[in-house]
């Protein structure tokens, strides 16, 4: 087969999940298929060293004006190039104007959902965009995946899909996520990221799902319950941006107890979670939710919602709450740090979890969908003869 993967952004320094998820996988891919030719379509950025060329895995740098430039006109060039048998996007759009048998991830369709939070013009646009060509694209291609089956259910509920056309293949934890006995590189990190001794840890960057106005109010009513309040790092945040929030609560007070971190590369994730004595993830939508399994290879303790994957994912090692009461956070929060014994019933548990997801089963599943594909489109001998 000769297999083409769109992984537009790998190569941009500052990923983010969808970008993880496409990266991992394509690696896995490599570590079990030999055989089949595979063609990687990116776009040109700084960070060439991500991935590595192989004996069948060929890097295709594509230049664009633009996301839909690169997308709708310059990869179907390509394909065409390459003389494709399938083509996979993996994250959440296509090109409408294709040849060959398409393959689809679909991460989420919150873009297709009435919900109550906004993004940036940047982030609507993009939906906007998305609103448009993924019913279109549903409707044509051969298989969909996506990440969870809650976000399947979605996808049947909205789109109305048939259920086979829509494929659950979860995503993993890179074994970087262990914990670590390596002393001097856990010195190295609290230094480089100014990480105080005891923390509470949110990754909060400013996609209005991760919940950051509920997350820092809910510190607001721990830090107000206790006479020596563990500290909160949060990752992603600019100095601004979280003045404006405080700001906006009222809850400025807060500011000399908050640790920012700016963005955090992701290979020193992993000693960040160890480092933390609670990981919080209490978001209002995800499809998957990976950091929630990163932390929990890390063997720290988890708060995350009751609500849409989450559930799903944590698989009873983590503690569920309502994203959208930051008292009952906070009582959580309370309980967990003021208990270790329950810190470490969850750190056990959490780890057990972590152990179920690996990028090895997912790469094997979505090899299983090329295939099939493969399969179904070769004409059968029988057919043959006919002709």
């Amino acid at each position: 087969m000769r297999i083409g993967i769109e992984a537009q952004r790998i190569f941009r320094p500052k990923k983010h999940g969808m970008d993880i998820v496409a990266l991992e996988t394509i690696k896995a891919l490599q570590r079990i298929d030999t055989q089949n030719e595979y063609f990687i379509f990116v776009k040109p950025d700084s960070d060439r060293q991500c991935l590595r060329q192989s004996n069948n895995f060929k890097i295709i740098e594509i230049p664009a004006y633009s996301y839909v430039d690169w997308e709708q006109w310059q990869l179907p060039k390509y394909v065409q190039k390459y003389q494709l048998d399938v083509l996979h996007c993996t994250s959440n759009t296509a090109p409408l104007k294709l040849n060959i048998p398409l393959v689809i991830t679909l991460h989420d369709i919150i873009y297709l959902e009435q919900v109550s939070f906004k993004g940036t013009w940047y982030q609507n646009l993009g939906n906007l965009y998305r609103r448009w060509i993924v019913p279109k694209i549903a409707k044509k291609c051969e298989k969909i995946i996506t990440v969870s089956e809650f976000e399947q259910k979605r996808m049947l509920e909205l789109m109305g899909l048939p259920a086979e056309k829509v494929k659950v293949i979860y995503n993993a934890v890179s074994a970087r996520f262990r914990v670590s006995r390596n002393e001097q590189l856990i010195e190295d990190i609290r230094i480089r990221y100014r990480l105080p001794e005891n923390y509470i840890f949110f990754l909060g960057n400013q996609a209005p799902k991760k919940n950051m106005t509920h997350v820092l109010k809910a510190y607001g009513y721990y830090f107000q319950s206790q006479k020596k309040p563990m500290p909160l790092v949060i990752a992603e945040t600019s100095p601004e941006q979280l003045e404006s929030h405080l700001k906006a609560l009222h809850l400025e007070h807060l500011q000399a107890s908050i640790s920012l971190t700016g963005y955090v590369n992701h290979k020193d994730l992993p000693l960040i979670y160890q480092l933390s004595s609670l990981f919080l993830y209490p978001s209002l939508r995800e499809s998957f939710g990976i950091p929630i399994i990163e932390a929990m290879a890390c063997g720290t303790p988890v708060i995350t919602s009751n609500t849409s994957s989450m559930p799903e994912v944590a698989g009873g090692a983590a503690i569920l709450v309502d994203p959208n009461k930051p008292e009952e956070i906070a009582l959580k929060i309370s309980d967990i740090l003021s208990d270790p014994s329950k810190q470490a019933q969850l750190s056990a548990l959490g780890l057990k979890r972590a152990q179920v997801f690996t990028w090895e089963n997912t790469a094997q599943e979505v090899y299983n969908i090329y295939e099939n594909i493969a399969w179904v489109n070769t004409p059968s001998e029988t057919a043959l003869d006919l002709k």
